[in-house]
Protein backbone atom coordinates (compact mmCIF):
# COMPACT_ATOMS: atom_id res chain seq x y z
CA UNK A 1 0.00 0.00 0.00
CA UNK A 2 2.83 2.43 0.69
CA UNK A 3 4.47 1.57 -2.79
CA UNK A 4 1.29 2.44 -4.58
CA UNK A 5 0.22 5.96 -3.32
CA UNK A 6 3.98 7.40 -4.19
CA UNK A 7 3.00 6.22 -7.51
CA UNK A 8 -0.54 7.29 -7.69
CA UNK A 9 0.76 10.44 -6.95
CA UNK A 10 3.17 10.81 -9.49
CA UNK A 11 0.81 9.74 -12.15
CA UNK A 12 -1.87 12.07 -10.64
CA UNK A 13 1.23 14.68 -10.71
CA UNK A 14 1.73 13.73 -14.46
CA UNK A 15 -1.96 13.87 -15.74
CA UNK A 16 -2.09 17.49 -13.85
CA UNK A 17 0.94 18.71 -16.13
CA UNK A 18 -0.37 17.22 -19.11
CA UNK A 19 -3.99 18.88 -18.35
CA UNK A 20 -2.37 22.39 -17.45
CA UNK A 21 0.56 22.32 -20.19
CA UNK A 22 -0.40 24.36 -23.06
CA UNK A 23 -0.78 22.55 -26.84
CA UNK A 24 -1.45 18.52 -25.80
CA UNK A 25 -2.23 17.58 -29.40
CA UNK A 26 -5.25 15.26 -29.60
CA UNK A 27 -6.54 15.60 -25.29
CA UNK A 28 -9.60 17.06 -25.35
CA UNK A 29 -9.00 17.68 -21.46
CA UNK A 30 -6.59 19.48 -21.71
CA UNK A 31 -7.67 21.88 -24.57
CA UNK A 32 -10.77 22.51 -22.75
CA UNK A 33 -8.72 23.54 -19.75
CA UNK A 34 -6.81 26.15 -21.91
CA UNK A 35 -9.95 26.98 -23.43
CA UNK A 36 -11.61 27.57 -20.06
CA UNK A 37 -8.33 29.44 -18.65
CA UNK A 38 -7.85 31.73 -21.83
CA UNK A 39 -11.98 32.50 -21.22
CA UNK A 40 -11.75 33.22 -17.96
CA UNK A 41 -8.89 35.75 -18.39
CA UNK A 42 -10.84 37.50 -21.60
CA UNK A 43 -13.38 37.97 -19.12
CA UNK A 44 -11.26 39.29 -16.64
CA UNK A 45 -10.10 41.96 -18.76
CA UNK A 46 -13.91 42.57 -19.91
CA UNK A 47 -14.98 42.75 -15.97
CA UNK A 48 -12.22 45.21 -15.04
CA UNK A 49 -13.52 47.39 -18.28
CA UNK A 50 -17.31 46.99 -17.26
CA UNK A 51 -16.30 48.02 -13.62
CA UNK A 52 -14.87 51.26 -14.35
CA UNK A 53 -18.51 52.28 -15.27
CA UNK A 54 -20.17 54.32 -12.41
CA UNK A 55 -23.50 53.23 -13.58
CA UNK A 56 -22.54 49.05 -14.26
CA UNK A 57 -20.17 49.42 -11.13
CA UNK A 58 -23.50 50.79 -9.00
CA UNK A 59 -25.49 48.29 -10.39
CA UNK A 60 -23.73 44.97 -10.76
CA UNK A 61 -20.73 45.82 -8.76
CA UNK A 62 -21.23 43.18 -5.72
CA UNK A 63 -21.55 40.35 -8.73
CA UNK A 64 -18.21 41.84 -10.62
CA UNK A 65 -16.22 41.51 -7.24
CA UNK A 66 -17.96 37.78 -7.31
CA UNK A 67 -16.43 36.99 -9.96
CA UNK A 68 -12.95 38.46 -9.33
CA UNK A 69 -12.77 35.91 -6.36
CA UNK A 70 -13.83 33.21 -8.15
CA UNK A 71 -11.39 34.15 -10.45
CA UNK A 72 -8.93 34.64 -7.80
CA UNK A 73 -9.51 31.13 -6.56
CA UNK A 74 -9.03 29.38 -10.06
CA UNK A 75 -5.83 31.49 -10.66
CA UNK A 76 -4.53 30.58 -7.09
CA UNK A 77 -5.17 26.85 -7.71
CA UNK A 78 -3.84 26.91 -11.67
CA UNK A 79 -0.70 28.51 -9.65
CA UNK A 80 -0.34 25.92 -7.14
CA UNK A 81 -0.95 23.58 -9.26
CA UNK A 82 1.85 24.34 -12.14
CA UNK A 83 4.55 24.39 -8.87
CA UNK A 84 3.32 21.07 -7.76
CA UNK A 85 3.62 19.55 -11.14
CA UNK A 86 6.75 21.51 -12.19
CA UNK A 87 9.16 18.88 -11.30
CA UNK A 88 8.29 16.44 -14.13
CA UNK A 89 9.41 18.75 -16.86
CA UNK A 90 12.09 17.43 -18.66
CA UNK A 91 14.75 20.58 -17.69
CA UNK A 92 13.87 20.06 -14.01
CA UNK A 93 13.37 16.71 -13.96
CA UNK A 94 16.52 15.95 -12.47
CA UNK A 95 16.76 18.59 -9.50
CA UNK A 96 15.32 17.85 -5.93
CA UNK A 97 12.37 19.16 -5.82
CA UNK A 98 12.19 22.45 -3.70
CA UNK A 99 14.78 23.39 -6.13
CA UNK A 100 13.10 22.55 -9.04
CA UNK A 101 10.02 24.92 -8.23
CA UNK A 102 12.11 27.23 -6.64
CA UNK A 103 13.90 28.03 -10.24
CA UNK A 104 10.12 27.60 -11.92
CA UNK A 105 8.50 30.16 -10.25
CA UNK A 106 11.35 32.64 -11.11
CA UNK A 107 10.41 31.73 -14.56
CA UNK A 108 8.75 35.10 -16.58
CA UNK A 109 5.42 33.37 -16.95
CA UNK A 110 5.36 32.24 -13.47
CA UNK A 111 6.15 35.80 -12.29
CA UNK A 112 3.22 36.87 -14.36
CA UNK A 113 0.87 34.28 -13.13
CA UNK A 114 1.59 35.51 -9.18
CA UNK A 115 1.27 39.50 -9.78
CA UNK A 116 -1.90 38.13 -11.26
CA UNK A 117 -2.88 37.22 -8.03
CA UNK A 118 -0.58 38.69 -5.37
CA UNK A 119 -2.90 42.43 -4.85
CA UNK A 120 -6.19 40.61 -3.71
CA UNK A 121 -3.78 39.00 -1.11
CA UNK A 122 -1.90 42.21 -0.83
CA UNK A 123 -5.11 43.82 0.03
CA UNK A 124 -5.60 41.86 3.40
CA UNK A 125 -1.74 42.82 4.49
CA UNK A 126 -1.63 46.37 3.57
CA UNK A 127 -4.33 49.32 3.12
CA UNK A 128 -4.74 49.68 -0.92
CA UNK A 129 -6.72 51.49 -2.47
CA UNK A 130 -9.41 49.61 -3.85
CA UNK A 131 -8.96 51.36 -7.07
CA UNK A 132 -5.37 50.72 -7.50
CA UNK A 133 -6.21 47.03 -6.95
CA UNK A 134 -8.68 47.21 -10.09
CA UNK A 135 -6.36 48.73 -12.23
CA UNK A 136 -3.55 45.92 -11.01
CA UNK A 137 -6.45 42.77 -12.36
CA UNK A 138 -5.22 44.28 -15.74
CA UNK A 139 -1.95 42.49 -15.01
CA UNK A 140 -4.34 38.75 -15.62
CA UNK A 141 -4.01 39.87 -19.25
CA UNK A 142 -0.51 39.02 -19.49
CA UNK A 143 -1.07 35.25 -18.48
CA UNK A 144 -2.50 34.97 -21.88
CA UNK A 145 1.04 35.25 -23.40
CA UNK A 146 1.14 31.57 -22.06
CA UNK A 147 -1.63 30.49 -24.99
CA UNK A 148 0.15 32.90 -27.67
CA UNK A 149 3.00 31.52 -29.76
CA UNK A 150 2.54 35.21 -31.49
CA UNK A 151 3.28 36.32 -27.93
CA UNK A 152 5.99 34.36 -27.34
CA UNK A 153 7.86 35.13 -30.75
CA UNK A 154 7.65 38.74 -30.29
CA UNK A 155 9.05 38.19 -26.64
CA UNK A 156 12.10 36.00 -28.38
CA UNK A 157 12.49 38.98 -31.16
CA UNK A 158 12.48 41.11 -28.58
CA UNK A 159 15.24 39.46 -26.39
CA UNK A 160 17.22 38.88 -29.63
CA UNK A 161 17.19 41.73 -30.87
CA UNK A 162 17.76 43.43 -27.69
CA UNK A 163 21.50 45.35 -28.66
CA UNK A 164 19.99 46.72 -32.17
CA UNK A 165 16.48 48.31 -30.21
CA UNK A 166 19.08 49.42 -27.59
CA UNK A 167 21.17 51.15 -30.29
CA UNK A 168 18.27 52.40 -32.14
CA UNK A 169 16.47 54.04 -29.21
CA UNK A 170 20.28 55.71 -28.14
CA UNK A 171 20.42 57.03 -31.96
CA UNK A 172 16.42 58.35 -31.48
CA UNK A 173 17.15 59.72 -27.99
CA UNK A 174 20.36 61.65 -29.47
CA UNK A 175 18.31 63.16 -32.54
CA UNK A 176 15.34 64.19 -29.89
CA UNK A 177 18.32 66.13 -28.22
CA UNK A 178 19.61 67.82 -31.14
CA UNK A 179 16.67 68.70 -32.63
CA UNK A 180 15.49 70.19 -29.79
CA UNK A 181 18.15 72.00 -28.51
CA UNK A 182 18.25 73.61 -32.33
CA UNK A 183 15.01 74.56 -32.40
CA UNK A 184 15.57 76.21 -29.13
CA UNK A 185 17.73 78.50 -30.60
CA UNK A 186 15.98 79.46 -33.31
CA UNK A 187 12.50 79.85 -31.28
CA UNK A 188 12.87 80.95 -28.20
CA UNK A 189 13.08 84.60 -28.70
CA UNK A 190 9.99 84.92 -31.01
CA UNK A 191 8.06 82.57 -28.67
CA UNK A 192 9.09 82.14 -25.36
CA UNK A 193 6.31 79.67 -24.13
CA UNK A 194 6.54 77.18 -26.31
CA UNK A 195 10.13 76.94 -26.85
CA UNK A 196 11.56 78.90 -24.31
CA UNK A 197 13.69 75.87 -22.80
CA UNK A 198 15.12 72.96 -24.23
CA UNK A 199 12.66 70.41 -22.36
CA UNK A 200 9.59 72.53 -23.43
CA UNK A 201 10.91 72.56 -27.05
CA UNK A 202 10.42 68.39 -26.78
CA UNK A 203 7.55 68.59 -27.01
CA UNK A 204 7.78 69.91 -30.54
CA UNK A 205 10.57 68.03 -31.41
CA UNK A 206 8.98 64.42 -30.29
CA UNK A 207 5.26 65.45 -32.40
CA UNK A 208 7.11 65.98 -35.35
CA UNK A 209 9.68 62.92 -35.12
CA UNK A 210 6.76 60.89 -35.07
CA UNK A 211 5.42 62.55 -37.82
CA UNK A 212 1.83 63.37 -35.30
CA UNK A 213 2.29 67.04 -35.47
CA UNK A 214 -0.48 68.32 -33.45
CA UNK A 215 0.01 71.66 -34.50
CA UNK A 216 -0.38 73.51 -31.15
CA UNK A 217 3.25 74.24 -30.73
CA UNK A 218 4.84 75.02 -34.67
CA UNK A 219 7.74 77.42 -35.63
CA UNK A 220 6.72 80.98 -37.13
CA UNK A 221 10.62 82.02 -38.22
CA UNK A 222 12.01 80.99 -41.74
CA UNK A 223 14.64 79.30 -39.99
CA UNK A 224 12.84 77.14 -37.74
CA UNK A 225 10.41 76.23 -40.24
CA UNK A 226 13.23 74.70 -42.78
CA UNK A 227 14.57 73.41 -39.79
CA UNK A 228 11.42 71.76 -39.25
CA UNK A 229 10.91 69.79 -42.34
CA UNK A 230 14.30 68.79 -41.85
CA UNK A 231 13.26 67.14 -38.82
CA UNK A 232 10.11 65.16 -40.03
CA UNK A 233 12.29 63.95 -43.05
CA UNK A 234 15.10 63.04 -40.43
CA UNK A 235 12.08 61.20 -38.24
CA UNK A 236 10.72 59.06 -41.22
CA UNK A 237 13.90 57.18 -41.06
CA UNK A 238 14.67 57.40 -37.41
CA UNK A 239 11.88 55.87 -35.88
CA UNK A 240 11.22 53.32 -38.78
CA UNK A 241 14.57 51.71 -38.18
CA UNK A 242 13.27 49.52 -34.64
CA UNK A 243 10.08 48.88 -37.09
CA UNK A 244 12.42 47.19 -39.41
CA UNK A 245 14.95 45.62 -36.64
CA UNK A 246 11.31 44.02 -35.59
CA UNK A 247 10.39 42.89 -38.93
CA UNK A 248 13.77 41.67 -39.67
CA UNK A 249 13.71 39.71 -36.44
CA UNK A 250 10.24 37.71 -36.79
CA UNK A 251 11.89 36.76 -40.44
CA UNK A 252 14.32 35.26 -38.68
CA UNK A 253 12.31 34.16 -35.82
CA UNK A 254 10.31 32.28 -38.49
CA UNK A 255 13.02 30.92 -40.69
CA UNK A 256 14.66 29.41 -37.70
CA UNK A 257 11.96 28.12 -35.97
CA UNK A 258 10.82 26.30 -39.70
CA UNK A 259 14.11 24.83 -39.86
CA UNK A 260 14.27 23.01 -36.68
CA UNK A 261 10.85 21.84 -36.92
CA UNK A 262 11.97 20.90 -40.91
CA UNK A 263 14.96 19.25 -39.45
CA UNK A 264 13.39 17.48 -36.40
CA UNK A 265 10.64 15.81 -39.80
CA UNK A 266 14.02 14.75 -41.39
CA UNK A 267 16.27 13.47 -38.48
CA UNK A 268 13.56 11.30 -37.29
CA UNK A 269 13.03 8.68 -40.75
CA UNK A 270 14.74 5.84 -39.75
CA UNK A 271 17.16 6.47 -42.93
CA UNK A 272 18.55 9.74 -41.93
CA UNK A 273 18.38 8.95 -38.13
CA UNK A 274 21.79 8.35 -37.55
CA UNK A 275 23.67 11.01 -40.04
CA UNK A 276 25.33 13.95 -38.57
CA UNK A 277 23.31 17.34 -38.33
CA UNK A 278 25.15 19.04 -41.10
CA UNK A 279 24.61 16.01 -43.61
CA UNK A 280 20.70 16.46 -42.77
CA UNK A 281 20.68 19.95 -43.46
CA UNK A 282 21.76 19.28 -46.77
CA UNK A 283 19.45 17.04 -47.75
CA UNK A 284 16.85 20.19 -46.09
CA UNK A 285 18.37 21.94 -49.03
CA UNK A 286 17.25 19.93 -51.79
CA UNK A 287 13.59 19.82 -50.64
CA UNK A 288 10.55 21.37 -52.15
CA UNK A 289 6.94 22.13 -50.86
CA UNK A 290 4.01 20.88 -51.98
CA UNK A 291 -0.06 21.41 -51.22
CA UNK A 292 -2.94 19.05 -51.73
CA UNK A 293 -6.68 20.24 -50.82
CA UNK A 294 -8.75 17.62 -48.94
CA UNK A 295 -9.61 14.31 -50.68
CA UNK A 296 -6.74 14.55 -53.20
CA UNK A 297 -4.67 11.37 -54.41
CA UNK A 298 -1.14 12.81 -53.62
CA UNK A 299 0.42 8.80 -54.98
CA UNK A 300 -2.29 6.43 -56.89
CA UNK A 301 -2.02 3.11 -57.24
CA UNK A 302 -1.17 3.61 -61.06
CA UNK A 303 2.18 4.99 -60.92
CA UNK A 304 5.39 4.85 -59.31
CA UNK A 305 6.69 6.52 -56.65
CA UNK A 306 9.82 8.45 -56.61
CA UNK A 307 9.97 10.64 -53.55
CA UNK A 308 9.75 10.95 -50.23
CA UNK A 309 7.15 13.13 -48.20
CA UNK A 310 7.39 14.67 -45.50
CA UNK A 311 3.81 16.00 -43.84
CA UNK A 312 4.47 19.65 -42.48
CA UNK A 313 0.45 20.24 -42.34
CA UNK A 314 -2.55 18.07 -42.64
CA UNK A 315 -3.21 14.41 -42.25
CA UNK A 316 -2.42 11.84 -44.68
CA UNK A 317 -3.63 8.24 -45.39
CA UNK A 318 -1.23 5.57 -46.87
CA UNK A 319 -2.29 2.05 -48.38
CA UNK A 320 0.61 0.13 -47.85
CA UNK A 321 2.00 -2.88 -50.87
CA UNK A 322 0.83 -4.91 -48.12
CA UNK A 323 -2.38 -3.73 -47.83
CA UNK A 324 -2.00 -2.13 -44.39
CA UNK A 325 -3.40 1.58 -44.03
CA UNK A 326 -1.67 3.97 -42.02
CA UNK A 327 -2.65 7.13 -40.56
CA UNK A 328 -0.24 10.10 -40.63
CA UNK A 329 -0.05 13.60 -39.19
CA UNK A 330 2.06 17.01 -38.78
CA UNK A 331 5.88 15.73 -38.67
CA UNK A 332 5.80 12.15 -39.61
CA UNK A 333 7.18 10.55 -43.15
CA UNK A 334 6.53 8.01 -46.05
CA UNK A 335 8.04 6.41 -49.31
CA UNK A 336 11.95 6.86 -47.61
CA UNK A 337 12.75 3.34 -49.77
CA UNK A 338 11.74 5.12 -53.02
CA UNK A 339 14.92 7.05 -52.49
CA UNK A 340 16.52 4.19 -53.23
CA UNK A 341 14.71 2.34 -56.09
CA UNK A 342 11.00 0.94 -56.71
CA UNK A 343 12.30 -2.62 -55.82
CA UNK A 344 12.31 -0.83 -52.27
CA UNK A 345 8.89 0.89 -52.09
CA UNK A 346 6.57 0.06 -49.48
CA UNK A 347 3.85 2.72 -50.34
CA UNK A 348 1.19 1.51 -53.22
CA UNK A 349 -0.88 5.25 -52.49
CA UNK A 350 -1.20 7.93 -50.41
CA UNK A 351 -4.02 10.76 -49.93
CA UNK A 352 -4.82 13.72 -48.56
CA UNK A 353 -7.35 13.24 -45.84
CA UNK A 354 -7.14 16.92 -44.94
CA UNK A 355 -5.63 19.87 -47.03
CA UNK A 356 -2.03 19.29 -46.64
CA UNK A 357 1.49 21.14 -46.80
CA UNK A 358 3.90 18.42 -48.05
CA UNK A 359 7.90 18.93 -48.05
CA UNK A 360 9.13 16.77 -51.11
CA UNK A 361 12.35 14.60 -51.90
CA UNK A 362 12.59 13.57 -55.16
CA UNK A 363 14.72 10.41 -55.89
CA UNK A 364 16.70 12.48 -58.33
CA UNK A 365 17.52 15.37 -56.74
CA UNK A 366 18.29 13.00 -53.80
CA UNK A 367 20.35 10.93 -55.77
CA UNK A 368 22.35 13.70 -57.58
CA UNK A 369 23.03 15.32 -54.23
CA UNK A 370 24.08 11.55 -53.33
CA UNK A 371 26.89 11.43 -55.83
CA UNK A 372 28.34 14.91 -55.51
CA UNK A 373 28.75 14.69 -51.69
CA UNK A 374 31.11 12.48 -50.81
CA UNK A 375 30.18 12.54 -46.97
CA UNK A 376 26.74 11.80 -47.49
CA UNK A 377 27.36 8.59 -49.56
CA UNK A 378 30.39 7.78 -46.64
CA UNK A 379 27.93 8.40 -43.83
CA UNK A 380 24.70 6.26 -45.91
CA UNK A 381 27.35 3.36 -47.14
CA UNK A 382 27.57 2.96 -43.06
CA UNK A 383 24.46 3.88 -41.45
CA UNK A 384 22.26 2.37 -44.31
CA UNK A 385 21.07 -1.31 -43.87
CA UNK A 386 22.73 -3.58 -46.65
CA UNK A 387 19.54 -3.63 -48.99
CA UNK A 388 19.32 0.36 -49.45
CA UNK A 389 22.33 0.72 -49.99
CA UNK A 390 21.55 -0.14 -53.83
CA UNK A 391 23.06 0.47 -56.56
CA UNK A 392 26.48 -1.44 -56.86
CA UNK A 393 27.24 0.14 -53.72
CA UNK A 394 29.29 -1.95 -51.50
CA UNK A 395 29.31 -1.45 -47.61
Amino acid sequence: MSDYQPQSRAGLRLRVLELLEAGQSGDRASTAVDAFLIALIILNVIAFSLGTVDDIDARFGAGLELFNLVSVIVFTAEYILRLWVCVDLPPLRQLVHWRARLRFAVRPLLIVDLLAIAPFYLNFLFAIDLRVLRVLRLLRLFKLARYSPAMQTLARVVVNERHALVGAAIIMCSLLLVASTVIYFLERHVQPDAFGSVPAAAWWTIATLTTVGYGDVTPVTHLGRVFGGLVMIFGLGMFALPIGIMATGFSQEINRREFVVTWSMVAKVSVFEKLKAGTIAKVMAVLRTQSFPAGCSIVSASEEIDAMYFVASGEVEVTLTTGEKKHLDEGEAFGEHALFGASHSEVLEAQALTKCNLLVLERHDFQHLRSRDRELAAELRRTLPSDLRGEGESP
